[in-house]
C-alpha cells in the first residue's frame, strides 16, 4: 500500500478525458496507491460552464464501473472554492457557511456517488463567515459518518490554531491535516509563488507550528511546479530567479546523478522523508508521469544526500 502520495484528480474529466484518467486512476490502485485529491470545484476554470464538479463526477463513474475498488482507495475532497456566478471567482466563491457546507458535501457525494469521504477539506478561508460556524458544521459531517477526518487548505497559520482551538474548547472534532504548496525551490524573499492563494505556502512559520504540533499531517500540492524542475518548454517563474535557486538545483543534480535518477525523484523523495515528512499530492497527465512520481516517493535519500540538500536551503 502506498500511503505516501495522493494522486491529484484536478484535471480529471477536463483537460484529461476519461479514457485516460481511467488508465491513470487503474494504474494508481494497481500500484497500491490509495488517496485521490479533487475538490468540488474542479476544474470550473477550464470548463466552458464556468462551474466545477467534473473531477468528481468522473470519479464517480470510475468507482461505479470498477466494483469494489471503493474500498480500496480514500477519497478526499474540499469545499469552498465553487463559484455561484460563472466568471466571477474568487469574489462569488461559496465560501464556508454551514449551508456551504452542507451544500457541497451533498454534491460531492452525489457526483462521487459514495456515501462517506474519508478527508474533507476546507479549500481556503472563508473571513465573512464566523469560524466557529465553519468548524461546527464541519464536525457535524463527522460525526454523522459521512466525513473521516478534515483538514484545511490555504489558511493563515493563526486560523489554522484558532480553528483548532474553537474545536477542543467545544469538544468538536478539529483540522488534523493542513494541505500548502510545498516544494524544495522557494521563491526569493518579498515574492510569493505564482500558484498559489496568499496564505498557500509553506513557510518556516508553518514548518514551526507543524515541528510542535505532530498530531497535524501535511500534504503538499503542485509539489513539482508543473513540471518546471525538469522541462525545458516550463521555464521556472521569475520569483525563483535568485543564487538559492541555483545553489538548489546544483544539488538536486548531484543526488538525482548518484542514485540514477531524476530532479521529480529527489524533491519527492526529500518531501516524504522530511520533517515534517509530507504528503504530495502529484498530479499526472499520463501513466508515464505516475510510474516517475512512484519511483520517485519511493526513493530514500541517505542522511548525507539529506543534509546536503537541506544544507543548500
Amino acid at each position: 500500500m502506498t500511503d505516501n502520495i495522493a494522486l491529484g484528480a484536478m484535471l480529471f474529466g477536463t483537460v484529461i478525458d476519461q479514457q485516460r484518467s481511467f488508465e491513470i486512476l487503474d494504474r494508481f490502485v494497481g500500484a497500491g496507491g490509495t488517496w485521490i485529491d479533487t475538490a468540488n470545484c474542479y476544474a470550473f476554470w477550464e470548463h466552458p460552464s464556468g462551474f466545477g464538479g467534473q473531477s468528481e463526477e468522473l470519479l464517480g463513474r470510475w468507482l461505479a464501473r470498477r466494483p469494489g475498488v471503493r474500498d480500496r482507495v480514500r477519497i478526499s475532497t474540499k469545499v469552498g472554492c465553487e463559484p455561484l456566478e460563472a466568471g466571477r471567482f474568487p469574489e462569488t466563491a461559496e465560501g464556508l457557511s454551514a449551508t456551504a457546507i452542507k451544500n457541497g458535501i451533498e454534491g460531492s457525494l452525489r457526483r462521487l456517488g459514495t456515501d462517506h469521504i474519508e478527508l474533507y477539506w476546507a479549500h481556503k478561508e472563508d473571513r465573512g463567515t464566523p469560524l466557529a460556524e465553519t468548524v461546527g458544521a464541519l464536525d457535524e459531517l463527522v460525526r454523522t459518518g459521512t466525513v473521516g477526518a478534515l483538514g484545511c487548505s490555504n489558511y493563515a497559520i493563526w486560523q489554522v490554531e484558532r480553528a483548532r482551538n474553537i474545536a477542543r474548547t467545544n469538544g468538536w472534532t478539529g483540522f488534523t491535516v493542513l494541505q500548502q504548496h510545498h516544494t524544495y525551490l522557494r521563491p526569493r524573499p518579498g515574492t510569493r509563488p505564482t500558484v498559489v492563494h496568499r496564505f498557500g505556502a509553506v513557510s518556516d512559520e508553518v514548518v514551526d507550528y507543524l515541528e510542535c504540533h505532530p498530531e497535524m499531517g501535511l500534504w503538499a500540492y503542485t509539489p513539482l511546479l508543473s513540471g518546471q524542475y525538469t522541462r525545458s518548454d516550463k521555464p521556472l517563474p521569475s520569483e525563483y530567479a535568485h543564487p538559492g535557486t541555483e545553489r538548489r538545483l546544483a544539488v538536486l543534480d548531484e543526488i538525482a546523478a548518484e542514485t540514477g535518477t531524476t530532479r521529480n525523484h529527489v524533491v519527492l523523495a526529500w518531501l516524504t522523508g522530511g520533517h515534517p515528512a509530507a504528503t504530495p499530492i502529484v498530479g499526472v497527465s499520463s501513466v508515464a508521469q505516475l510510474d516517475e512520481a512512484l519511483a520517485g516517493v519511493a526513493l530514500v535519500l541517505t542522511p548525507d544526500q539529506r543534509r546536503r540538500l537541506d544544507a543548500a536551503a
